[in-house]
């Protein structure tokens, strides 16, 4: 089984993840089945309260992770306050050094911004000037006006389109398959009826 870690800390945004982890975990259409498993990983074990209030107690803190088949950061107004969630973008750099994914979603592309990542890499965040404001950026002509964007093993996302970073991420997980994959997005991005068919057909699987 191949871990995916999910970071989490203080006043964490839960909507921007939310899509992501819930279908990592529902394993009803996976290409294979039991193949990751989603591990919370804090910058210490301490418990977190997120935005949306739930208290989460991380599973593991930054310094255990191991042999990650991913690492989901989403925002948090930590990001713009200072250098507390640093150990996190660090730790994204020698991941995506060492070819492991990376997802990063609104503030925590500030972040990535902060270390230098975004600079050679096609991404995208909340607005190109938010990213501007960050000391250090030098990525200006590698931006994408998109709600979504993979580079290689880098995806980044905008805080309103939690479903278009879910997809990106569910991509380069290989969880679906590409039929599967526009279905479930046709669902959950469009409200379309008939991709719900599409999904509980024989063959959606």
């Amino acid at each position: 089984m191949e871990t995916i870690y999910h970071a989490v800390y203080e006043a964490m945004a839960d909507w921007e993840t939310g899509h992501a982890t819930a279908h990592i975990r529902n394993g009803q259409f996976h290409r294979a089945p039991g193949r990751y498993e989603l591990v919370t990983v804090g910058l210490t074990t301490g418990p977190v309260t997120t935005m949306g209030g739930l208290r989460v107690t991380p599973d593991v803190s930054i310094g255990s992770i191991e042999d990650a088949a991913m690492l989901i950061l989403p925002g948090a107004a930590l990001w713009d306050e200072g250098d507390e969630l640093a150990p996190f973008a660090r730790k994204a750099g020698e991941l995506l050094e060492a070819g492991v994914p990376v997802a990063a979603i609104c503030g925590a592309t500030a972040g990535l911004a902060r270390e230098g990542i975004l600079d050679t890499r096609a991404h995208t965040s909340a607005a190109l000037p938010y990213l501007q404001m960050q000391p250090g950026y030098g990525g200006a002509e590698h931006y994408v006006e998109a709600l979504a964007v993979t580079d290689g093993d880098l995806i980044t996302g905008t805080p309103t389109a939690p479903v278009d970073f879910a997809r990106e991420i569910f991509a380069r997980l290989d969880l679906y398959t590409p039929e599967v994959l526009e279905a479930w997005y046709r669902l959950f991005a469009h409200n379309d009826a008939s991709a719900f068919e599409r999904l509980m057909a024989p063959s959606g699987a």
